[in-house]
């Protein structure tokens, strides 16, 4: 990290010639006082520690996702958002109540498993059947008809570690879809992996989803450590039989709320660059990395720019809710703005936990590109490298935003090589944040959002 803040003193030698384009050099001045401001600042790290100490878990439609709510606009206000309001989201209701499993043969051993959210019940007795492995989701898919009847599937997929997180798409397709294919086979339960990196004793849990005319079973996570239990006792020739007791409920549909905080611009107040993360978490850890991290460093970004001044246009925080259980606030939020979406002038989300951002990337009209090379050079001093593909795909919520529409998205890649040690799990407490990265990463906010919602030219998407 010295590296990373020593370059800091190269922020004067930007120059004058690329600044008379789309910035001053007074702008440019201003950029640097709030990158500076923001990698000195604790402010971050204060409303992460309130968030996830003082409410704690936020599984959505509970009680602390409503105190969320009331503390998310709490800090808004507190920070002196000019603008702080709230827009209602449904979302599929679901609780989680009692989860046990043990290994019942060849000998009797502890299961550490998590329902996955959606999963329904099984009976108050548990189950105890046979159970069918299964390297891949594919393998299950093309198993004979009726092959898995009474008896319970299980994948042994195992995710990739990587700085971008890639093995999360390729693994995550079993957690979406596995309890189907395996009911469509006869199967009475199903089991997979947790979609994780980790080597630790901790179950992912995540969303997972029925299909119409589908009987529906339960769906669990087994830990890693657990899963190459079951998968060695296959290799050595075993006969595997579990027992499960899952006990959930589904409460019908149930409401929440985006919060939204805004300072508003000095020349175009209509148009505004999104920031934001999702305040909703899952009910086994306090969410400190999924996401009030990203919560905490994009209302700080905010922040500390209206202290320096306030931009062209408006800054816009948005803390969307049931991000979790299917990006169910983000999608009511692009429903409910999709006749003013050509006022967003850049959108980027941090959902991705808390390392360094290393690389900053754009999918923006080629006419925005030189914006785009301006702000990459005020985020070279924060050792975040300049992505050119231009073809960021941006947070998991904004993907309502790319479906609909051609808005710019930005992305602020984050080290992603241990975030599924911890994603999901008991395990995504504050501990497992770093001060120093946090305010990297708030800093890197700071910058790019300043710049995008204070250029002479509007950013238009493809």
């Amino acid at each position: 990290m010295k590296k990373l803040f020593s370059t800091l003193c190269l922020v004067s030698c930007i120059s004058s010639t690329v600044h008379a384009q789309e910035f001053s050099p007074e702008q440019i001045q201003q950029v640097a006082q709030v990158r500076e401001a923001a990698i000195n600042s604790d402010l971050s790290w204060q409303i992460l520690e309130s968030l996830t100490t003082e409410i704690g878990p936020r599984l959505p439609g509970t009680e602390n996702d409503k105190k969320a709510v009331e503390w998310a606009q709490a800090q808004f206000k507190a920070l002196g958002f000019d603008q702080v309001w709230i827009e209602p989201a449904t979302f599929p209701h679901w609780r989680r109540y009692h989860e046990s499993a043990s290994i019942i043969t060849p000998s009797e051993q502890p299961l550490h498993l998590t329902a996955l959210g959606n999963s329904v019940s099984t009976p108050k007795s548990g189950i105890q059947a046979d159970v069918v492995f299964f390297e891949t989701l594919d393998e299950l898919i093309a198993s004979p008809e009726g092959s898995l009847k009474g008896k319970i599937a299980f994948i042994n997929y195992r995710m990739n570690r990587h700085i971008d997180g890639n093995g999360y798409g390729p693994a995550v397709k079993a957690r979406n879809s596995g309890a189907v294919e395996a009911a469509k086979k006869g199967a009475i339960a199903y089991m997979m992996r947790s979609v994780s990196t980790s080597h630790h004793r901790f179950a992912h849990t995540g969303g997972s989803h029925y299909k119409t005319g589908v009987t529906k079973i339960p769906a669990t996570a087994v830990a890693n450590p657990d899963a190459d239990q079951l998968a060695r006792l296959f290799k050595n020739g075993h006969k595997v039989q579990v027992k499960l007791n899952i006990q959930t409920e589904d409460l019908g549909e149930g409401t929440s709320y985006n919060v939204i905080g805004q300072f508003n611009g000095t020349q175009y107040p209509e148009q505004y660059v999104l920031i934001g993360g999702h305040l909703d978490s899952w009910d086994l850890g306090t969410g400190a990395l999924d996401d009030g991290a990203g919560v905490a460093l994009t209302m700080a970004a905010a922040k500390h720019i209206s202290d320096v001044k306030r931009p062209k246009r408006s800054v816009r925080v948005v803390l969307f809710a049931a991000e979790e259980l299917g990006l169910w606030g983000a999608k009511a939020y692009f429903k409910r703005h999709e006749k003013t979406l050509d006022n967003i002038v850049a959108a980027a989300e941090s959902d991705f936990g808390a390392d360094v951002v290393y690389g900053f990337e754009s999918n923006v009209s080629a006419d925005a590109l030189p914006v785009v090379r301006e702000i990459a050079k005020q985020l070279a001093p924060l050792n975040v490298k300049y992505i050119r593909k231009n073809t960021a795909r941006g947070g998991p919520d904004l993907i309502p935003l790319k479906n609909t529409t051609s808005a710019p998205i930005f992305a602020l890649h984050q080290d992603g090589t241990d975030y599924f040690d911890y994603h999901h799990t008991a395990d995504d407490t504050l501990d497992k944040v770093d001060p120093k990265k946090l305010q990297q990463n708030t800093a890197a906010y700071a910058v790019f959002t300043m710049m995008a919602a204070d250029a002479k030219t509007k950013i238009s998407g493809k």
